[in-house]
Formats: C-alpha cells, sequence, structure tokens
C-alpha cells in the first residue's frame, strides 16, 4: 500500500537508484577549485564524503566548457584532469554508501572577459544582462555579449552532452541541467534578454526549444531516469534583467507540459525568497509548488529554505517528492543525523563560503550522538 504520510527521513525509490532519505544536498558553489586547469581537488573529495549520509548529492555547478565560465575556482568537466578529479570525488562519495549527480551549468552572458581569455561572452542576444560576475579582481559588472549563432548554439548542445559523457565516465550517478535565473537557459526564455527572430526567438515554444535539445543530446548517453533539470521561476535578486515578466507562468506550463513526455529523475524547482505581490507572477503568492505540481506529473525536488518540519509538511501534501537543502549543508555536514536526532543546526561563516581554504569547507565538526 502506498505511504499517504511521506516523511524526510524516509527511503525513496529515485528510478532505479534506491536513496536512503528525501533530503538532498542542494549544489553549492564553494570556489575551491583553486588551480589554473579548474580540476577538481582532494578536499572538495573530503568535503563531499562529509556529507554522504544526505539520500542524494547534488555536484556544485560544473562549467560544460570553456565559455561557460563565469566564476572563479569552479570545477569544470571538459577536460580529462578534471574527469580525473571528479572520480575521486565521485569514488569518496561511494564508498561512504551516498549518491551523487553532476550539475552541469553554463553561465552564457553572466560571464565576462576576464574569465574568456579577453573575448566577450556569448549569449542568446547581445544584451547585457545587467549583473556580475566572479572575475580573480572580485566581482565585475557584466558586459554586453556576442550574440550566438545557430552554429554556437549546436556546438553548445554538443558540449552539454559531452558533459554528460564525461560525468559518466567520471563515476557519477546522474546529471543535473543547471538552468535556473542568472544561467544561459533562462536567458533564452526570458523576453529581456532573447530578441532573436530565428527558430531560437520569438514564441513560447521557440525560447524554450534549447531545453529539449540539451535534454534529447544527453539522452544519447544518459537514460532518462538518470537526467534531471532545476529551475528557478521567479528569482528575483542577483540576476540582473533576467525577471519574471508576463509570459514567466505560460512558458513555465508549456515546458512542464512537454517534460511530462521525458520520465525525467525530478524536476527540481527553487521556490521564491521574496514577495511576489505587485509582480507578474503574484498569482503563485500562495500556491507556488501546488501550481507547478499541477502541470507536471513527474518527481518534483522543491528548494526554499526549507526546516525539516516545513519539508515535511511539503512532502506530505503531495506537493513535492523530494527536498533539496542547501546552506544548512555548509555547516552541517550530518545535517540528516541532526534532523533524525533533532539536534540544532550549526550556523555557517558566510565570509567563508568562497574563501578557497579549508577553513569553513571541512572544518565544521559532526555532533557525537548518544545512544537512548
Amino acid at each position: 500500500m502506498k505511504n499517504i504520510q511521506p516523511n524526510l527521513l524516509e527511503e525513496y525509490q529515485l528510478g532505479d537508484l534506491k536513496l536512503k532519505n528525501r533530503v538532498v544536498m542542494a549544489s553549492l558553489t564553494r570556489g575551491r577549485a583553486t588551480n589554473p586547469d579548474l580540476v577538481p581537488t582532494s578536499m572538495m573529495a573530503e568535503y563531499y564524503a562529509q556529507r554522504a549520509s544526505a539520500g542524494l548529492i547534488l555536484s556544485e555547478g560544473t562549467w560544460v566548457n570553456s565559455q561557460s565560465i563565469g566564476f572563479i575556482n569552479v570545477p569544470g568537466i571538459y577536460t580529462e584532469k578534471q574527469i580525473e578529479g571528479w572520480k575521486i570525488i565521485t569514488k569518496a562519495v561511494h564508498d561512504k554508501g551516498g549518491l551523487i549527480f553532476l550539475q552541469l551549468g553554463h553561465i552564457g552572458a553572466g560571464a565576462h572577459p576576464d574569465l574568456q581569455n579577453g573575448e566577450l561572452p556569448i549569449a542568446p542576444s547581445a544584451i547585457n544582462i545587467q549583473s556580475q560576475s566572479f572575475t580573480p579582481e572580485g566581482f565585475k559588472y557584466t558586459v554586453t555579449p556576442r550574440e550566438m549563432t545557430v552554429t554556437d548554439i549546436q556546438k553548445t548542445i554538443q558540449d552539454y552532452r559531452q558533459a554528460a559523457q564525461n560525468g559518466k565516465n567520471a563515476g557519477f550517478d546522474g546529471i543535473e541541467i543547471h538552468a535556473i535565473a542568472g544561467m544561459l537557459i533562462p536567458q533564452f526564455l526570458s523576453i529581456a534578454t532573447n530578441k532573436r527572430t530565428d527558430e531560437y526567438g520569438g514564441n513560447i515554444e521557440n525560447r524554450a526549444r534549447i531545453i529539449f535539445e540539451i535534454l534529447d543530446a544527453v539522452k544519447e548517453v544518459w537514460d532518462s531516469t538518470r537526467i534531471a533539470i532545476k529551475f528557478s521561476p521567479v528569482m528575483l535578486s542577483n540576476v540582473g534583467i533576467v525577471q519574471p515578466d508576463e509570459e514567466t507562468i505560460s512558458i513555465f506550463q508549456y515546458i512542464l507540459n512537454k517534460l511530462n513526455g521525458y520520465d525525467l529523475a525530478y524536476v527540481h524547482i527553487v521556490g521564491p525568497s521574496e514577495d511576489l505581490i505587485g509582480t507578474p507572477v503574484e498569482q503563485l503568492q500562495e500556491s507556488y509548488f501546488k501550481h507547478f505540481r499541477h502541470h507536471y506529473s513527474g518527481r518534483l525536488m522543491a528548494n526554499l529554505g526549507f526546516s525539516k518540519q516545513t519539508a515535511d509538511t511539503i512532502l506530505k501534501e503531495g506537493n513535492a517528492d523530494l527536498v533539496s537543502f542547501g546552506e544548512p549543508f555548509i555547516a552541517n555536514p550530518d545535517l540528516v543525523e541532526r534532523f533524525k536526532h533533532n539536534l540544532p543546526l550549526s550556523e555557517s561563516d558566510r565570509n567563508t563560503f568562497y574563501s578557497g581554504d579549508e577553513n569553513g569547507y571541512i572544518s565544521y565538526p559532526k555532533t557525537v550522538y548518544l545512544k537512548s
């Protein structure tokens, strides 16, 4: 009989993978690939292994090619050296009984020439997204990118495919396509940043086309139940001009309805951290995750600063199947155990989020648990 009262700490069948619990470690940019080749390091392997009690770990956003780089010290998955570095990490997680998906990202117009050997970033249209890029000299404002040709788009799609293959070679258990605001894919979706007049611009179907072409490409490498995608439909802060607009609700209804035919591992939805009243998407204010559940019949993962209690609530309401946690995993490598024993959570030090060293990365202690 189906359990009609799911909870965060129970096992969950994700396609052919059995998760120990429904607690997912969300992708967290930590800036620890401090080498010129952006190769994952042994320190990163220790970091991920410390958190292997999560039902599923999502790697930090990982560059699919050199053109996709938008922040310093973030690893890639497009060279043999990077693949070998990731092998150490996936083995460390697996040795601890964990599962890990690789998040594949391209930042598009969010890049900066300082990270592109002086070349302009590429994007759907030559429009400055008015955001910031983290360069070797600190944060710098974005510039007007070069508009991608159709050949550029097709090459980028194949780079996603190759990155998916590289991830498989590196021992990952699956992949997640990084499509939250600020990345390349939402720049295609947004009417503010996509002014194209070809098959990748104009109407909703054309602007969303790249999503399905990427998914079709990576499906040549992975079974669909090992592929996921992450969206943040209503992000308002720190994403420049890629903001919710009058077509946001319609385009995501179209996307989700079409994704119903893909049998993905899950669709990962980031909820709003701000009030939606007065925005073009204010109708989602009171029923955000319920709205997406209504339009998507597959597995949904929710992310919105959840606590153990609010995570259990959304699972019991049926508006999510899995819940991802970001910042709590930074200072609590044993987050699952703390949830299990109802223990308080440690606070993270924001000054060390991207510092590049061990402090604030692998230095947070685990709690000693007393047997009852």
